[in-house]
């Protein structure tokens, strides 16, 4: 048990596992953005982009609360 959770470990911490997160988090919240707002400015979504796994999951939670673009505005800064 102790030998499995160690592995996971390993593995969430390379730079690989962080890297396919990241894209799969940015790939669900573009989808969400575009939905929500359709197209955004191309600027917004470089922004968004550069936006590390942790802060795209906490963009996710906060995208609920948008109502309009200025408020992913509001939030990138």
């Amino acid at each position: 048990m102790a030998r499995q959770f160690l592995r996971e470990d390993i593995i969430k911490e390379s730079v690989i596992y962080q890297d396919i997160v990241q894209k799969e988090a940015l790939k669900v919240i573009r989808r969400q953005l575009k939905r929500r707002f359709g197209d955004i400015d191309a600027s917004l979504v470089e922004q968004v982009r550069n936006l590390s796994a942790e802060q795209l999951e906490e963009l996710g939670e906060n995208l609920l609360d948008f109502s309009e673009v200025a408020d992913l505005v509001a939030w990138l800064e």
